[in-house]
């Protein structure tokens, strides 16, 4: 830090501006960043963006100290240094908001936000100092924030404002933001820009990585987008549009509308009649839960993390026993049938862990494609597998669903995330269901492979598919979905068509408000 540089309103030094020059860092068999250029300055909010393994997180785990580059250089106000572990980065005024919370929850804000810190009375903590200091801060960014609370009490949105008093605290004049938002509902997003717009008017420097082209249009001045390792272009964010950033991240012309075409809606396919249920803790996590999906239907469910989605989709799948109420497949009773009977009688699951629940990761691209089938005709003959006949499968979905893989051999744990999803769609709906349950089924999922997914559920609509959509981004359950459930605490708050309720409306509702008759 130079001597001369100017203080931020918390006294403390502010960065005027950061550079990465001709960033390089190598992997077994990638490379991750391929003379990388990068920089924000001081009073700027300055977008990254690109899909996955572009080389946005390897950039930012660079800058915070977690990887050291085989070549290149940091500039902070004009001058070279070393940042070889996250104390040296916080040492240099840089923080990160990290997407999943860095937090205890039974510690008190104070106490979570003193953590690891020096203290004047060694072994015990300045809490009094600390608390203090955190009013200051929430008064200064309208972050309102209870120092004495306990983090395990507060909501999603409170967690995330005290994940950024904390790193004020330690003093960050630069701030990597790492998908901030991804578990928010809309009117806390809008806190949370408020409050990032003030602190760049302040003086910090802010870094943005977010999936969300609406995100970044709402906020950021400049977007750099990385492509294959590769910075293929910096602009100011008004002087582009959506669909020009998004052909900037992969590399050709990306349909950003999803089209409904008018179908005819059949029968009820999926009916579930005061569902409950609870957790191994004895807590209960689905509350009189009545809904019904109809033939060539999409119904999206929509609801912050951990407000019953999960629990929801394995309840359907027959993963979560069932305490009281029904579940209906084409009118057929199956309420507490394993998931083997499920799939006999025409559901399809596309879990929210792709990697734990949706896929053997040591197993190869054309055995997953065929897990629970494999025992049955044409895929075996008795008790011998029928390789031929597995082969001219798995090729048939690699192509059909455009699964980038070297191999149908290659190990899946070897394929992108969006590959893998892909996999899990095409394995899932070469069963011919007639339901099917898309638990997340784009997270994390970059914008080429978000377009091919969206494309294939509607095809799978126009079809006479009956699906359950679950998902935390608003943006895709108001495209995808013909109606809408919105889960609080386990509890549907209304059940709404999707063309006419506003994203502000399903906020509320995720909030707990119920629907407006």
């Amino acid at each position: 830090m130079t001597p001369d540089a100017k203080l931020l309103p918390s006294g403390l030094p502010r960065i005027e501006s950061m550079e990465m020059r001709g960033i390089v860092k190598k992997f077994p068999g990638v490379l991750a960043c391929d003379h990388v250029n990068f920089d924000v300055k001081a009073g700027e909010i300055h977008a990254l963006l690109g899909e996955n393994g572009a080389g946005k997180s390897t950039l930012m785990k660079i800058l915070y100290g977690l990887y050291h580059p085989e070549e290149g250089e940091i500039i902070l106000n004009g001058l070279p240094v070393e940042i070889n572990s996250p104390t040296d980065s916080l040492n240099h005024g840089i923080g990160m908001i990290h997407q999943h919370f860095m937090l205890v929850d039974t510690l008190t804000v104070a106490e979570n936000v003193a953590l690891g810190l020096k203290s004047t009375r060694e072994p015990r903590m300045d809490l009094d100092v600390v608390s203090a200091r955190i009013r200051e801060l929430a008064v200064k960014y309208g972050l309102k924030v209870d120092p004495n609370a306990l983090v395990s009490k507060l909501a999603v949105g409170e967690r995330q404002r005290v994940e950024i008093v904390k790193a004020l605290y330690r003093g960050a004049a630069l701030l990597v933001l790492d998908e901030p938002t991804a578990v928010l509902t809309p009117q806390e997003v809008e806190e949370l820009f408020h409050i990032f717009r003030q602190m760049a008017a302040d003086g910090h420097a802010l870094i943005f990585i977010s999936h969300k082209l609406d995100e970044i249009f709402a906020l950021t001045d400049r977007v750099t987008v990385l492509r294959d390792g590769k910075a293929v272009g910096s602009t100011l964010t008004s002087q582009i549009n959506k669909a020009g950033l998004a052909a900037m991240m992969v590399g050709r012309e990306v349909s950003l509308s999803r089209e409904r075409p008018d179908v005819t809606v059949g029968k009820v396919r999926l009916s579930l009649k005061g569902i409950n249920a609870f957790n191994a803790d004895g807590q209960q996590i689905l509350k009189e839960i009545n809904l019904e999906v109809r033939s060539g239907e999409i119904v999206g469910v929509a609801g912050i993390s951990g407000n019953g989605q999960r629990p929801l989709a394995e309840t359907v799948a027959g993963l979560q026993p069932v305490a009281s109420g029904t579940v209906e497949l084409d009118g057929q009773l199956v309420t507490g049938l394993p998931p083997a009977r499920m799939f006999k009688a025409g559901l399809s699951y596309i879990p929210e862990e792709r990697m734990h629940d949706g896929v053997v990761k040591d197993f190869s691209v054309a055995e997953n494609l065929i897990l629970q089938d494999h025992i049955h005709a044409p895929f075996s003959k008795g008790i011998f597998l029928d390789f031929k006949f597995i082969a001219k499968h798995a090729q048939r979905l690699i192509q059909a669903f455009n699964v980038k893989t070297p191999s149908r051999e290659t190990l899946v744990k070897n394929l992108s995330g969006g590959n893998i999803q892909k996999l899990i769609l095409a394995r899932e709906l070469a069963r011919g269901p007639r339901v099917l349950i898309a638990a997340q089924p784009t997270r994390g999922v970059d914008i080429g492979a978000t377009e091919y997914i969206h494309a294939q559920l509607l095809k799978g609509r126009a079809e006479g598919l009956a699906t359950l959509l679950i998902s935390e981004d608003l943006d895709e359950v108001k495209a995808m979905s013909d109606r809408i459930a919105v889960l609080f605490e386990g509890r549907i708050m209304g059940i709404v068509t999707s063309d006419e309720v506003s994203t502000e409306q399903l906020g509320l509702m995720m909030a707990g408000e119920a629907a407006a008759v």
